[in-house]
């Protein structure tokens, strides 16, 4: 005689288990009841934190078919030992390359205006850098900047891309900036006086960067008002060190060296020697 079950619940209905996922950093998810969107942080006493692409943060609990990856849904769970490792990242967020070695540098370079800019796209981008054989060198202001393109002579194999503080309407800068007409080099830039206040301030510890009165010099105005010693090089020594990943840097700026780093990497051989 055949036996029934008594659960007349129809397949289609019965929730399937989902499969269990580790939370680990950089994991992109969507919370299903909400809908918000973004990478793993942290994941600690039963909840998971996600950060999305504006850097807003929200705490969620690990709870069974809690999340979405890649439109299906899964259950989080807390890393373990044997979880399976996700592919490392880079302090730009883009996956590493294991045992890379940095290639002969690219004929196209890339200007920005001061060592601190220098270091601090070095400390973020420099992997990814060193892979596409894409050199980065400072100088010092961008005052003379037409006749330093002309004189690099940027063409199709050797792009140039340059990288300005201060880049708003109105400002010297823009109006540098627009002197430039070659089509092989790329002039960006972002809004911050300088590229200390790229680095948000939540990174650095501090509620926001300070307003300097015009005329002041503004690295020693900002250490003036939040109370550091002014010695401007221990103050980016500071700064500089609070930066993980491209997660503590303003939106701007990383747009500004993305869109750098795709121009001068487009085409173009790598230099002999």
């Amino acid at each position: 005689m055949r036996q029934y079950s008594q659960d007349l619940t129809p397949p289609w209905k019965k929730q399937q288990p989902a499969p269990e996922v580790p939370a680990t950093p950089d994991l992109v998810v969507e919370e299903a009841g909400t809908g918000f969107c973004g990478a793993v942080i942290r994941c600690e006493a039963g909840t998971v934190t996600l950060e999305d692409r504006f850097g807003k943060h929200r705490v969620f609990p690990l709870q069974p078919r809690g999340f979405l990856l890649e439109g299906r849904t899964v259950t989080l769970v807390a890393p373990g030992a044997g979880a399976p490792a996700r592919p490392a990242r880079t302090a730009s967020g883009s996956v590493a390359v294991p045992g890379a070695r940095a290639r002969v540098a690219r004929a196209g370079r890339i200007y920005v205006e001061g060592r601190h800019d220098a270091e601090l796209v070095e400390k973020v981008w420099g992997d990814d850098l060193r892979v596409e054989g894409v050199v980065v060198e400072y100088l010092e202001g961008v005052d003379d900047l037409p006749a330093i393109v002309a004189e690099f002579a940027p063409g199709p194999d050797a792009r140039l891309g340059v990288l300005v503080d201060h880049l708003v309407p109105g400002s010297k800068e823009s109006r540098i900036a627009a002197a430039v007409t070659s089509e092989h080099a790329l002039v960006v830039g972002h809004p911050y006086i300088d590229v200390w206040e790229a680095v948000k301030p939540s990174a650095v510890g501090i509620a926001a960067w300070p307003r300097v009165p015009r005329g002041q010099d503004w690295k020693t105005g900002v250490c003036r008002a939040l109370g550091w010693p002014e010695n401007t090089g221990a103050a980016w020594s500071r700064i500089l060190g609070s930066v993980r990943s491209y997660r503590d840097l303003e939106s701007p700026l990383l747009g500004a060296v993305e869109r750098l780093i795709d121009h001068v990497t487009v085409g173009g051989p790598l230099m002999e020697g």
